[in-house]
């Protein structure tokens, strides 16, 4: 390993611990990296949490996990979990993912969007797809009523029963 891998190392060692990430587990090519630290009660952190930390990490440690980690974890440093509802959605409706997978808004890239904010949708209307497996499965408002807020990015990796959209409903 190069003096710059092995800070990349250290800075992502820090970055997990302070985190209070329990595991991680990298394997590319002939570099296998586990790292497993000492378990803390309530501290065992999913794949969603991951990426959520991804995403607020420095630059550094963001890019040298999205490089080590890439095809194993399938998240880059770009990818989020959903934001946590705030009380201004109360009362609204949300549209959860059925499944795991990646999300995208439109039918085809550079395809204008199923839906908006502010458009109206009815119930069984697509309003999404999410790719899983390399199947694309179509995602229908299971409501009637007026797209509030996407929750969600395009391209972004989606976990089971996480929010997609906000829908007052009609």
């Amino acid at each position: 390993m190069k003096q710059q891998d092995i800070e990349d190392l250290r800075q992502l060692i820090e970055f997990l611990k302070s985190h209070g990430v329990a595991e991680f587990d990298v394997d590319r090519g002939d570099l296998k990296i586990r790292l497993k630290f000492n378990p803390q009660e309530g501290a065992a952190t999913g794949l969603g949490d991951l990426a959520r930390l991804l995403q607020t990490a420095p630059q550094s440690v963001a890019q040298a996990a999205a490089i080590q980690a890439g095809p194993v974890a399938g998240l880059g440093a770009g990818a989020t979990a959903a934001e946590p509802v705030a009380n201004a959605d109360a009362g609204l409706h949300m549209v959860k993912s059925p499944i795991v997978g990646t999300f995208y808004g439109s039918p085809s890239p550079g395809a204008s969007a199923f839906v908006a904010p502010g458009d109206h949708v009815e119930k069984g209307q697509v309003i999404g797809i999410i790719e899983a497996m390399k199947l694309m499965n179509e995602i229908e408002s299971d409501v009637a009523g007026e797209v509030v807020k996407c929750l969600v990015s395009n391209g972004q990796a989606i976990e089971f029963g996480q929010p997609l959209f906000s829908v007052r409903q009609a």
